[in-house]
């Protein structure tokens, strides 16, 4: 997981997973070392209707008309 971490990422933890609770410390003390900030999804999506997902999943800004 840590190696397709990049700006911007958003990574979804499932509560029921069997490995989940042992392993977060360590995975949010990497990224935290890496110089990422850990920040609620609020923060990070852009909430107006003036954007739209790409092919690779992004939500980017919608080009000016």
């Amino acid at each position: 997981m840590t190696g397709k971490v990049t700006n911007g990422s958003i990574v979804l933890f499932h509560n029921a997973g069997e490995h989940t609770p042992e392993a977060l410390p360590d995975i949010l003390d990497y990224l935290l070392g890496e110089g990422y900030e850990i920040v609620p999804i609020s923060k990070i999506l852009l909430t107006n209707e003036e954007t739209y997902i790409d092919h690779t999943g992004r939500q980017c800004r919608s080009a000016e008309t």
